[in-house]
């Protein structure tokens, strides 16, 4: 692992847009699906999974056969998992409000939950029962009536799906479950098949497949983010255990070979001790090729002459995650502007956020925390706005109002006005 004076660091960032060939690709996926629905579905899944499948929706009983071809421990750690979660995400839930004028006026706004929400989870080698978790509970939490998840099927030849992901979905509260999966899923949540009713809003992490079809579909159904490689920053002192900064950079380069993993620090030797450490750990890593080639070039230990500096340099990187290894770390809270989520000392590693604490691991990446926010109760609701004026508000304040109405030339809006106060002024 590199080190480097910040001042020589330039973090390479790039916004995924595919392929001319990956793109064309989706559209033809995309226009199949809105022409021949569950056809197309069937069809796909022979080409891009090697399955066959027949009946697009996963029973019940698949469900509940789930639970016994899972670990009685892991059906018991995901369901603390899924309490905290619940929990944590209770408390972001917002009510409706309505204010009452003086002048007999009442104003406000109704929140109201999202009818129907798609969530995409990756199947096949990616499996991640914790996204469900973290996608599905907040939409229940903001009252989402309905909840569907897609799926691909996992093991070639077989339309099976893995049991972690459906026992997460049944933890969950998902029930509506379809072994589908690619842009093809995508294109049949966002415009619906014989089998599969369309979506308010997909969420969920996929390949650039999913990614593209998702960006291509935004607007017919709303999405929440194209979510780019994985990131952590650790800022750290000589207060640091170096073998603990080592096992959380790794921690996020095992995800693939675009995660970027930064140490920033003013300590050299704590800087020469990570560098060691993380060639030791590496070397004993299931994915130590992945690991190895997203610290080789998109890795870095950031050498500063301060923890002020790196502050600024983490301000500037706006991270998905950024850790706190240095003494008194709550002094420093209030500085850090831009991070997806906040790990605050030496026994707040990044995996209890991603899989245990309560926050949601869904976060925002490639410098979009400058921007956005972790995935939330508000990602699944919607804000209407209440407006009903009294008469006695109407006469006070019409002129004003027809005053900016023909400010800006439009002078059918100023006599809709102007009617009313003519009628019921006198």
């Amino acid at each position: 692992m590199r080190i480097v004076p910040a001042a020589e660091f330039h973090l390479k960032r790039e916004v995924e847009y595919g392929s001319p060939e990956q793109n064309d690709s989706v559209r033809h996926i995309i226009d199949a699906v809105r022409l021949e629905g569950d056809a197309s579905l069937r069809r796909f899944a022979q080409q891009f999974d090697r399955v066959t499948v027949g009946e697009l929706r996963v029973t019940d009983d698949e469900i509940q056969a789930a639970y016994a071809q899972v670990d009685a421990a892991f059906v018991a750690a995901l369901r603390q998992a899924a309490a905290n979660i619940r929990s944590f995400h209770a408390k972001q839930k917002r009510t409706s409000w309505m204010d009452l004028q003086a002048d007999g006026s009442l104003l406000g706004q109704i929140v109201r939950p999202l009818q129907r929400v798609g969530l995409y989870v990756p199947g096949g080698k990616a499996a991640y029962p914790s996204s469900v978790l973290m996608n599905a509970i907040p939409a229940q939490v903001a009252g989402v009536p309905e909840i569907v998840m897609v799926t691909p099927p996992a093991t070639a030849g077989e339309a099976g799906i893995d049991p972690h992901i459906l026992v997460a979905a049944a933890e969950a509260g998902v029930r509506e479950i379809y072994r589908v999966g690619g842009a093809q899923a995508v294109a049949a949540l966002a415009y619906g098949t014989e089998s599969i009713p369309p979506v308010d809003k997909i969420v969920g992490p996929g390949n650039i497949y999913v990614a593209l079809a998702k960006r291509y579909v935004f607007g017919v159904v709303d999405i929440d983010s194209i979510a780019g490689p994985s990131e952590i920053a650790v800022i750290a002192d000589d207060t640091a255990d170096p073998a603990y900064v080592a096992a959380d950079l790794l921690s996020q380069a095992e995800h693939d070979e675009m995660a970027s993993a930064i140490l920033i620090t003013p300590s050299e030797q704590l800087a020469l001790q990570v560098q060691e450490e993380v060639e030791r750990q590496l070397a004993l890593l299931p994915r130590k090729e992945i690991a190895a080639k997203s610290i080789q070039d998109n890795g870095a230990i950031l050498l500063v002459e301060d923890i002020s500096e790196a502050i600024g340099i983490v301000n500037r990187l706006a991270p998905e995650h950024l850790e706190l290894l240095v003494a008194e770390p709550f002094t420093y809270l209030p500085r850090i502007e831009n991070a997806g989520a906040i790990f605050l000392g030496p026994y707040s590693s990044e995996p209890v956020g991603d899989y245990f604490a309560g926050p949601n691991h869904v976060l925002p990446t490639n410098g979009t925390a400058r921007f956005s926010s972790p995935l939330n109760v508000d990602d699944f609701i919607k804000k209407s706005s209440v407006i009903h004026y009294s008469k006695e508000a109407l006469l006070a304040n019409g002129e004003q109002i027809m005053t900016l109405a023909r400010h800006e030339g439009l002078e059918a809006h100023a006599r809709a006005i102007q009617v009313r106060l003519e009628k019921e002024g006198n």
